[in-house]
């Protein structure tokens, strides 16, 4: 009796515990690697059941119809119509089980559940939306961080052939500053290997506006995180402490104090058994101490900016344009169905990061009829209704500007410009390295401000805002004063000139393409210029003039 039941019970425990420790499957029925799980259960301790029920010498000595003799001459008999009529039964339970569930969830019952997940509210482009000072515009798309931090990594020799800086870059707002950060990780199993006793010692931020890339060197090293192995990766960590959980991927961000964590989502299905999936809050990971820390969604701490996933805000938010009327007004006439853009990016707004993507109609035509922002921190949204181009038409502009030199644009962000929503796009040439910029109107793709620095750029948009009759005029302060100090600098390729005048301390740039006559400016000079404030105290001037 021990050798037909408890052997084949302890092969079946010592199989799952292995497989629980290298698939790390969720123990909770709703999840898909649950039932691989016991699946894989149940088949190994089938199996070890005939082994250790038969000999392994002979397995089958006579067979007989409905019966089998085993190699020690029992007898067992096998009763194929009260099991057939058990496996068909078995069947059948399933399938209604998977047809109740498929119901539960389904959209045809709960077009108005699906609609209502993503809590949107119409708001005010311009009360919103603040215009950015110019230095604050970020540059750096993923593509061109992952360059900045592979180079500063490559400026230190001893860590280059150890480690490299993950693909991740996570884009955070750390001290109100839009900026990208990412650790580094092993080069490879060796240099695991070699390296795991002592961690990994720095990670890499990036000012998304300066394009300053910086390795910031730990006091302590990480040791937990998606890099390593065995009990030290991060998936396996948090699934042996929260072995129920569903997780989304994991983020990494840092805190205030610059030091380094990782975020993981935690969800669950709120409509039926398996709809409506969201986020129910996050598990905190201390990525130096491995110390973890569960929050609900309401209790999340603010530093913190990647909550929601962008995936799922996309899904919902495509639900909530596509079942405004129900379902079968989704599938039937359509009428006032819509959908997310193709495409998304991000925006600092309020000390938080939002998810930007644009509204289009069912039938695409390569229009946009407003615009959604998403906080990933708390999941408020805000919807803009502003008629205008599609991002991909935006893009086409924009490249069109300049396309004798083939340069391709990355994917707009959305900023206020002299009260005018606008798409801003670099563009970078074939080696991916950004040569110029881009500003093109939402309303009207047409008005389009292209130049090598981003103070040229946006002049040129604005000379073009104000000869198609569009109010300007709320964006631009005036001065006039002499100079007092004056200095020079030049930057990507042209020559700034910075300098004071006797109105106060205020420091006003400008470029030496906006008039021939900054390079004899000299202290004493009067001028009357225009320019756009700037909170850091660095005012991009807009017109040039020299009284005397």
């Amino acid at each position: 009796m021990v050798k037909k039941v408890w052997l084949p019970l302890l092969t079946t425990i010592v199989f799952g515990g292995i497989w629980f420790y290298f698939a790390i499957p969720a123990i909770n029925p709703k999840h898909a690697s649950f039932w691989s799980f016991l699946i894989a259960l149940v088949v190994v301790f089938i199996i070890s059941r005939l082994v250790f029920t038969f000999s392994l010498k002979g397995i089958v000595k006579k067979v007989q119809k409905g019966t089998t003799t085993s190699a020690d001459g029992t007898v067992i008999e096998f009763k194929q119509k009260k099991g057939f009529k058990i496996a068909v039964w078995a069947v059948a339970i399933l399938l209604l089980a998977g047809i109740v569930i498929w119901l539960s969830s389904s959209e045809l019952f709960n077009a108005k559940k699906y609609q209502q997940q993503l809590p949107v509210h119409t708001a005010s482009f311009q009360d919103d939306i603040a215009e950015m000072p110019i230095s604050q515009i970020p540059i750096v798309d993923k593509d061109v961080a992952q360059r900045l931090g592979n180079r500063k990594l490559g400026e230190v020799v001893e860590l280059t052939s150890q480690f490299e800086v993950s693909t991740m870059y996570s884009q955070i707002n750390y001290k109100n500053v839009p900026t990208r950060v990412s650790p580094l990780q092993y080069a490879d199993l060796i240099k695991w290997f070699t390296n795991q006793s002592e961690g990994i010692p720095y990670y890499v931020t990036i000012d998304m506006a300066t394009q300053e890339t910086q390795l910031v060197k730990l006091e302590k090293p990480m040791k937990y995180g998606t890099c390593e192995y065995f009990n030290r990766n991060l998936e396996r960590h948090i699934r042996f402490h929260y072995p129920t959980l569903m997780f989304e991927d994991p983020v990494f961000e840092i805190d205030d104090d610059g030091n380094p964590y990782w975020v993981v989502p935690t969800y669950d299905y709120k409509i039926g058994v398996l709809g409506g999936r969201d986020i129910t809050g996050i598990v905190l990971v201390d990525a130096v101490s491995g110390e973890t820390q569960r929050y609900k969604i309401n209790e999340v701490p603010q530093w913190i900016d990647n909550v929601y996933p962008a995936h799922l805000i996309i899904t919902q938010a495509n639900n909530w344009g596509k079942y405004t009327n129900g379902f079968f007004n989704s599938v039937i006439g359509q009428r006032n169905v819509i959908r997310t853009t193709e495409g998304y990016n991000y925006l600092a707004l309020d000390d938080d990061i939002w998810l930007y993507t644009g509204l289009t109609s069912v039938t695409s035509d390569k229009s946009n009829i407003g615009f959604i922002l998403t906080n990933l921190r708390t999941k408020e949204t805000r919807n803009y209704q502003i008629n205008g181009a599609e991002e991909n038409s935006a893009m086409d502009s924009a490249e069109g500007k300049v396309q004798e030199k083939k340069y391709q644009a990355t994917f707009p962000i959305l900023i206020n410009v002299a009260d005018q929503p606008t798409y801003f796009v670099s563009l970078k040439d074939d080696a991916g390295l950004v040569k110029q910029f881009a500003f093109v109107s939402v309303e009207n793709y047409q008005v389009v401000g292209v130049g090598d620095t981003l103070q040229t750029a946006q002049e040129s948009y604005i000379r073009q805002l104000k000869s198609i009759g569009k109010e300007t005029e709320g964006v631009q302060n005036e001065q006039s004063g002499a100079v007092t100090e004056i200095t020079s600098a030049v930057k990507d390729g042209n020559t700034n000139y910075y300098f004071r005048l006797d109105t106060g301390e205020e420091i006003y740039v400008a470029s030496v393409q906006l008039s021939d006559q900054l390079p004899l400016l000299k202290v004493g000079d009067k001028v009357k210029i225009s320019f756009t404030p700037d909170a850091k105290g660095m005012n991009q001037v807009s017109s040039f003039e020299r009284v005397s």
